[in-house]
């Protein structure tokens, strides 16, 4: 089983210790991870953090992004969770995808972008976005629950886990996993 590092960030709208349908889903993610490596996923709730608005990797004074920054970048797999309203990803998870930004003009020795080797889990719908910023996307490497069309039920509302969301949860798991255990092997050719 692989040992690999990871870092999980929540872009629930609903501050901590509210409760949060994308930090339910996200738990049962992160479990299905515990099956495939041994990980400790260190999960952020974006909401509770002072995340200025910009696209650079600091934007001073109070700014708490550099530390949420140093353990994406830190991490094996980032895995990322954030609601839908309205068809699109929540206001903080836009401004976590808006900070990332920073890391596209980042480079290693080698010339590639700094995330490349990284690899992204998404319970929601962001892969091109984390996929241009460097990160791999596995095959199925997301999970998300919309519910009924106009239902009004929450997923943190529900007496159980639907089972397609369960066996939905698994394969991002083991799919992030494999593609992770691959890149930490032999990462990506450098430019040139």
């Amino acid at each position: 089983m692989p040992d690999l590092s990871l870092a999980a960030l929540n872009c629930t709208l609903t501050p901590s210790p509210g409760e949060s349908s994308s930090q339910k889903l996200l738990d049962e993610v992160l479990a299905e991870f515990s099956a495939h490596a041994s990980v400790t996923p260190h999960v952020v709730r974006l909401v509770d953090h002072d995340v200025k608005p910009g696209v650079e990797a600091d934007m001073g004074a109070g700014d708490e992004w550099p530390e949420i920054r140093d353990r994406i970048r830190a991490a094996d797999i980032l895995v990322v969770a954030t609601p839908t309203w309205l068809g699109h990803m929540s206001s903080v998870a836009q401004r976590m995808l808006e900070r990332l930004d920073a890391e596209l003009s980042e480079t290693d020795d080698d010339g590639r972008p700094v995330m490349f080797g990284k690899v992204a889990a998404v319970v929601a719908d962001l892969r091109q976005s984390l996929n241009d910023i460097g990160f791999g996307i596995p095959a199925q490497g997301s999970v998300y629950w919309n519910g009924g069309a106009m239902s009004g039920v929450d997923y943190k509302d529900l007496d159980k886990t639907p089972e397609p969301v369960a066996t939905a949860t698994a394969t991002p798991a083991r799919n992030t996993v494999h593609l992770a255990g691959l890149l930490g092997a032999q990462q990506y050719p450098a430019n040139g």
